[in-house]
């Protein structure tokens, strides 16, 4: 069973993996003064993040949304949810075609939100804030009821290009708590306390910031991020 990190400790984590990959891909990258300004992007425009059970169906062609947009390094993916639905982020293509993140050992695969299944109506709304912080093949679907969610069309794919790199804020970001599950990084590293964080980077143009819905247990395997995590990423989101 893969061991379920904090929500401050996850970002962390998630942060030193793309801290690992991004040299070789970034020779070749545009400069970056060529590059747009980051940006918060709605994820299926106006349809939002939602699956109604009683058609089986989702509120939007998601596949064909991420087709028509381009997407960088410091961008942030806005989800308008609600309960019922959750979002696994991963790079792993197995995971994604499985619609499972259950056995996923990798660092690099999260879970966000509610998930809780049903689609009976009254659900709480949530915005969920998903950072890109790596470089190339990202995935994204609900696990939720199961995996019929994803497998009904409630999940797609996209290439993260490097454009201006990650902002200040994704590269330092808050050090995690010290009850965190991840071994204590180095003294005098910027995961260490010590290292100075400037928030606001990344910030964009359509997206909007709010909390993740409050949870079920994630599986193991996943790196569930609930309300606190969700919470830290609007702030940078919204500052």
């Amino acid at each position: 069973m893969a061991r379920l990190l904090r929500p401050a400790a996850a970002v962390a984590v998630a942060v030193m993996a793309a801290a690992v990959l991004a040299p070789a891909a970034m020779a070749a990258s545009p400069a970056a003064d060529d590059a747009p300004p980051y940006r918060n992007i709605t994820v299926g425009g106006a349809d939002g993040w939602f699956f109604d059970a009683k058609t089986n169906a989702t509120s939007g062609n998601y596949s064909g949304w991420a087709n028509g947009e381009t997407f960088y390094l410091g961008d942030y993916l806005i989800f308008k949810t609600n309960d019922n639905s959750s979002v696994v982020h991963t790079t792993n293509a197995t995971t994604y075609s499985l619609c499972d993140p259950t056995d996923d050992l990798a660092p690099t695969t999260y879970i966000y939100g509610g998930g809780g299944g049903g689609g009976g109506g009254t659900e709480e709304n949530n915005t969920i804030a998903v950072p890109l912080v790596l470089e190339g093949a990202n995935y994204f679907f609900s696990d939720a009821d199961g995996g019929a969610q994803c497998q009904q069309g409630m999940h797609f794919e996209i290439k993260v290009e490097h454009g201006q790199g990650l902002p200040p804020a994704l590269k330092n970001p808050p050090p995690a708590p010290k009850e965190r599950v991840l071994a204590p990084p180095p003294a005098g590293t910027a995961f260490s306390g010590t290292g100075g964080v400037e928030p606001g980077d990344g910030a964009g143009d359509n997206g909007g910031a709010g909390r993740s819905g409050a949870g079920r247990a994630a599986p193991a395997g996943g790196r569930y991020l609930g309300a606190a995590a969700a919470v830290a990423l609007a702030v940078l989101v919204a500052a």
